[in-house]
């Protein structure tokens, strides 16, 4: 009886158990390590949704090259540094500093893929937040909105400069069948402009963290919008707001810090001078955590008395170093006879490093020694740059290494993160907009509609920063290098002060990732770029000979051949491709 009695009962329960199965819930089950909508939609819920916008930033889980901080196309392809390394290492880089892009690339996809991520990520939070929880307030929801916004302003904003012609898919767009209905094509600056004022009417000014977007930060995003659309007029009336009141995101007044280096120095991170950055961290579980997009970017073979061990990619360029020579008035020689025999700094090309060296005697902007590690001088707090020891190929690289975003050897360990096969995740910001970046797109403006004595004065704020000499780079207690620089006394006329504002970005702005976009929006690229091949061809052959840049189609990137295959037919290439 007692075995009855169980065999019945068991009977009910798989009578019960296919009862249910029989129901559509027995199959709604959430899949373990995934959200579901409901805590999507509480303001944690969304707060986790507009932190995965930021965290693709810098491109995580694509390609170094498809970051936001474009060290590859911006830099590279403009002209301050070569790829680095050797000719076979990551040669798929090769192509940007030869102009030789192709539909085919990898590594052009994975800058569409990583950026339309973004652009994904954030419309996600925007389609999350119309189903948005009891918990979820007014401001929350204003708040979450213009940061969403403003981050995609942003994706946007990389993709238009970077490949011209792009599809437009907001957050009322299914993804699964409506990206598929939509073509490229070259006028979303509207989109664009839209986003960013409307950060800008909505967010605050202190949102209470340092990483996060913020009212000033859209104002400036904005007028670097305007500057690329050569609407002068509208940027130089935001630019003067934002001089007067800017403030960064964790309520300190817009303005330039004392000395140049602590911009490129984790210990100083969010500092004044900070409108927006990529956010990082060492040793936060994660090295993915630091800034992985720029591990390559290390001298190479330093072992324990320099930084990483390992790469030597981002290796700076002649014409680069050159551009920092002064004349005796502490001025840039905007002639462009930096690269003349008589001008050109003395280098350790081909020279091993045992061999007797003395590095270059004659004026140099200070600035040179923060961005260029070069044979002589101190680097950073490890020893003097070695010279050949430290890169892994002359021939192809060239004698620099890259400093900028460089960690300091009392750092080590603390500010990097030594959980992975090199220390080379540090936790340096990146700022894709810093207050310099402001002040000389600042002086554009007022150069084409306002005043050139107020362009005067912002360029001069620049070089009065660099030429703080408690920022010198210094070598047994004395300034490591002849440093001159001095303001500018007068711009004769507009085409002077173009000249001159135009010149100060690339040696302020050198290996952040601007050159070679401020080119193209300037309509100089097909000009001085291929004045830099000319120059830098004989000297680093390998790299650079028949190397050409060709006016009206290298000025963007071609449309990812796969792009154009998975939307069958829907995108249109861009022009020479």
């Amino acid at each position: 009886m007692k075995n009855t009695i169980k065999k019945g009962a068991g009977l009910l329960v798989l009578l019960s158990c296919i009862t249910f199965a029989c129901k559509d819930q027995f199959l709604s089950v959430v899949p373990t390590g995934q959200l579901a909508g409901p805590q999507l939609t509480t303001k944690a819920g969304l707060d986790g949704l507009l932190l995965g916008a930021y965290a693709q930033l810098n491109a995580r889980g694509y390609s170094q090259s498809a970051s936001s901080n474009n060290w590859m196309r911006g830099s590279v392809s403009g002209g301050d540094a070569n790829k680095g390394s050797n000719s076979g290492d990551f040669n798929a880089l090769t192509p940007f500093q030869r102009y030789e892009l192709q539909a085919a690339s990898g590594e052009v996809n994975a800058k569409w893929r990583a950026m339309f991520e973004g652009v994904s990520r954030s419309n996600a939070t925007l389609r999350t937040l119309t189903s948005a929880g009891a918990d979820v307030s007014a401001d929350d929801k204003k708040r979450i909105t213009g940061e969403a916004r403003f981050l995609r302003g942003h994706y946007y904003f990389e993709l238009k400069r970077s490949f011209n012609m792009v599809p437009y898919v907001d957050e009322t767009k299914d993804y699964g069948v409506g990206i598929t209905e939509v073509g490229n094509d070259a006028s979303i600056w509207p989109q664009i402009e839209a986003d960013f004022k409307f950060a800008y009417d909505n967010l605050v000014e202190t949102p209470g963290a340092a990483g996060r977007a913020n009212k000033w930060a859209a104002a400036s995003y904005l007028a670097k919008a305007y500057m690329y659309q050569k609407k002068y007029a509208e940027a130089k009336a935001l630019f003067d707001l934002i001089i007067a009141n800017g403030k960064t995101a964790n309520g300190k007044k817009y303005g330039l810090v004392p000395m140049y280096s602590r911009v490129f120095n984790a210990e100083y991170d969010n500092n004044e001078e900070s409108v927006f950055s990529i956010q990082a961290a060492a040793n936060a579980g994660s090295s993915d955590n630091a800034n992985p997009d720029l591990v390559l970017n290390f001298p190479y073979n330093t072992g324990s008395n320099g930084p990483a061990g390992c790469c030597g990619f981002f290796a700076p360029s002649f014409e680069l170093a050159n551009s920092f020579r002064t004349d005796a008035n502490g001025l840039p020689l905007l002639d462009g006879s930096y690269n003349s025999a008589a001008n050109a700094l003395k280098t350790d090309q081909g020279i091993d490093s045992k061999a007797a060296f003395t590095p270059d005697a004659g004026p140099v902007d200070p600035r040179l020694d923060h961005s260029i590690g070069r044979r002589g001088i101190q680097y950073l707090d490890w020893q003097p740059h070695p010279g050949l020891d430290w890169i892994r190929d002359q021939g192809f690289a060239g004698p620099y290494s890259p400093k900028k975003f460089v960690f300091y050897k009392s750092q080590d360990k603390v500010l990097t993160d030594g959980s992975s096969w090199t220390d080379g995740y540090s936790a340096i910001n990146y700022n894709i907009i810093r207050y310099a970046d402001v002040l000389l797109m600042a002086a554009e403006a007022e150069i084409e509609v306002g005043s050139l004595a107020t362009a005067l004065s912002y360029v001069n704020l620049v070089r009065a920063r660099a030429a703080n000499p408690a920022g010198f780079v210094t070598q047994n207690g004395q300034p490591a290098a002849n440093y001159v620089i001095k303001p500018y006394p007068a711009f004769a006329d507009k085409v002077a002060a173009r000249t001159a504002v135009q010149f100060e970005r690339k040696l302020e702005l050198s290996g952040e990732g601007h050159r070679f976009y401020d080119l193209v929006r300037w309509g100089t690229a097909a000009t001085v770029l291929n004045a830099y091949l000319a120059y830098e061809a004989p000297l680093l052959p390998t790299g650079f000979l028949g190397a050409k840049f060709t006016a009206g189609k290298d000025e963007y990137m071609p449309i990812p051949q796969t792009q154009i295959d998975l939307q069958k037919g829907l995108l249109k290439q861009n022009p020479g491709y």
